[in-house]
């Protein structure tokens, strides 16, 4: 659907801090061939982000993280602690590549080696425009583990190990609950022998 299919007739911005939040008072075209009713949606605007699920073929390992996370803690029946991929923000003027390497650094402590994509999804297209850049990279997990984060920004992130069979095994029992790590575990798991053939041959 293009700009011409999408008519604003206002827009506002009630909250803006960390997040910003619009409110679009708008049409649409519909299936059917006409317009849609005059609609209000809020979005909730925060930028772009990019993750990264850390995996280590001459170990078969990946490399996880786990801290707290409001969402979860809100959300019923989920846990406020969240197993992810390495994830942060894509600062203005900076490469999804460079954003990559910057957090691995600061949530692990491990350098990127290599990187392949995965995917670029929107995250919750119902309510936000941010898009997830995902990708696989590669690290050396040996030694990897401990507790990172910037102190200054509250994060206290936990990073662990697992080979990838157990990994896939907290997959598949419900334990990995947030959409990038599921995709990111269910990739890998789809395409794991063909990486690491890959980089093993590199």
């Amino acid at each position: 659907m293009n700009d011409q299919q999408v008519e604003v007739s206002g827009r506002t911005t009630p909250y803006r801090g960390y997040m910003r939040v619009d409110i679009y008072n708008l049409r649409h075209h519909d299936f059917n061939g006409g317009w849609s009713d005059v609609l209000s949606r809020e979005v909730l605007e925060r930028g772009n982000a990019v993750a990264v699920l850390p995996y280590d073929p001459d170990r078969d390992e990946v490399v996880l993280l786990e801290q707290f996370r409001i969402g979860g803690y809100t959300a019923p029946e989920a846990s406020p602690w969240q197993i992810e991929c390495v994830a942060g923000v894509i600062e203005r003027h900076q490469l999804p590549e460079e954003t990559a390497h910057r957090e691995m650094e600061e949530e692990t402590g491990l350098n990127l080696y290599e990187m392949v994509p995965v995917h670029k999804y929107l995250s919750s297209p119902g309510c936000t425009s941010e898009t997830i850049q995902l990708y696989c990279g590669r690290v050396d997990a040996t030694g990897a583990g401990g507790v990172f984060g910037i102190a200054g920004e509250g994060e206290h992130i936990r990073v662990f190990t697992a080979k990838s069979d157990e990994a896939f095994d907290m997959l598949d029992c419900g334990r990995i609950e947030n959409a990038m790590t599921i995709i990111a575990l269910q990739w890998l798991k789809l395409n794991r022998q063909r990486l690491s053939e890959q980089w093993l041959d590199t």
